[in-house]
């Protein structure tokens, strides 16, 4: 029987996470027939199969204002707590809208019932499942327990009640171990785990004529080795290893491209890994206004580039991270067959390691046997080549569409048992 499903976020818009997991979800779930509708304050979906409630949207200020008064006190005044639940009570009426426009029979909530960077949103989301006995997929990517910022509140009620929900015809999803583990014994709640995924079964095609002249557009000369660092300059990203790595490297062939923007918590650490690659002799290349989420022109006529386009042309990906979710660069450096430097943040260590992928791997600092195995790599074609094609078979047996066709069937015959 083909479902009518619902995607439920505050943004499914961009190169985030949760919006890319969600769109090869509606993938798979599509080669079974079912349909997928989207509920967000920010879409780059169809507009026919969309219902966009501006209000819904993270950064709605309404919402701005709430977290203001919520987080890092421990006390909420009246008005805070009527304009909560006034917020959730239109939105919780949007919710019905968009489940009579669509037809919809089952939602999944993509991260909103996990982390509460939208309350209003988790509360109505959570009533809307309580009233109507909608059969639901919670997808968690990130946990409010994971996040400092969240730590003192004056909602722990709220937090309890809807972060996650015990709701009756729910189903919820992790994407680690740590995850798993911890929403059981925080909530008393099963959850299946489903690793984030690529299509290895389809390789990428390789680099087209459009993307022919990325190398030269961000300023590299032919002879030049690109180390590409694909994350936001934020600090958990720890890309002052990267440009350690660069500087120990020792040759001015070796080019550090970072490819994204500095987040909101991000500019000050941004003047520090600038002012640390000069420090270092270390050239440093912030590219982000050459790299979008499809491929255009700017106003003065320039290419923008995608961040794939950046990966077809990069010789090493530098992933070292202090904390990660699950961990997407990872997983896309393998599908384009590049080698990676990893951090063993916590995740990566106990989830993906354990794999048998071949990559060289730092504990917290660089050491010189580190840099002299990423020497090799980058130096020595044949080596470099059985460790990117071995790492693409495991990825292919561990990170494929098919585990998730297997676990989202699964999911939808458990659903289903329930009528």
């Amino acid at each position: 029987m083909a479902e009518r499903i619902g995607f439920i976020s505050t943004r499914f818009s961009g190169t985030d996470g949760v919006s890319l997991e969600s769109a090869k979800w509606a993938q798979v779930l599509w080669d079974y027939g079912h349909i997928s509708y989207w509920y967000a304050g920010e879409l780059d979906r169809a507009e026919d199969v969309s219902l966009c409630i501006p209000e819904a949207h993270f950064k709605h200020p309404e919402n701005l204002w709430i977290n203001e008064r919520v987080w890092g006190r421990e006390t909420r005044d009246a008005l805070v707590n009527r304009r909560i639940l006034d917020m959730a009570a239109y939105l919780k009426s949007s919710l019905y809208a968009f489940m009579q426009k669509f037809e919809i029979s089952i939602f999944v909530i993509e991260n909103c019932l996990s982390i509460p960077m939208h309350l209003p949103l988790g509360i109505a989301i959570t009533e809307f499942l309580s009233e109507t006995g909608m059969p639901s997929i919670a997808h968690h990517h990130d946990f409010y327990w994971e996040r400092t910022r969240f730590s003192v509140s004056s909602v722990p009620g709220w937090l309890d009640m809807a972060f996650p929900p015990r709701t009756p015809g729910m189903r919820h999803v992790v994407i680690n171990l740590a995850a798993l583990e911890e929403l059981a014994w925080r909530k008393g709640l099963t959850s299946l785990l489903i690793p984030n995924v690529l299509d290895f079964e389809n390789p990428p095609p390789p680099p087209d004529a459009y993307a022919s002249s990325v190398r030269e557009d961000i300023g590299l000369a032919p002879g030049d080795v690109m180390i590409l660092q694909p994350t936001r300059v934020v600090p958990r990203k720890g890309i002052e290893h990267a440009i350690k790595l660069v500087g120990m490297l020792g040759d001015p062939k070796y080019k550090l491209v970072i490819s994204h923007k500095a987040g909101d918590e991000g500019m000050e650490y941004c003047q520090m890994l600038a002012e640390m690659a000069r420090e270092e002799g270390v050239d440093l290349r912030f590219v982000e206004t050459r790299v979008g989420d499809s491929r255009q022109f700017d106003p003065q006529g320039k290419k923008i580039y995608t961040l794939w386009d950046l990966y077809s042309h990069a010789d090493l990906i530098t992933y070292p991270s202090l904390y990660e979710g699950f961990g997407n660069a990872f997983l896309e450096a393998i599908y384009f067959r590049k080698p990676v430097l990893i951090n063993r943040y916590a995740i990566f260590g106990r989830d993906v390691e354990p794999k048998g992928f071949r990559v060289p791997v730092m504990d917290g600092y660089l050491t010189k046997g580190v840099v002299r195995e990423l020497r090799k790599i980058l130096e020595d074609a044949e080596y470099r080549r059985q460790m990117v094609d071995h790492n693409y078979q495991v990825a292919t047996r561990f990170y494929s569409y098919s585990v998730l066709r297997r676990s989202l069937r699964t999911l939808i015959t458990d659903i289903r048992g329930l009528d």
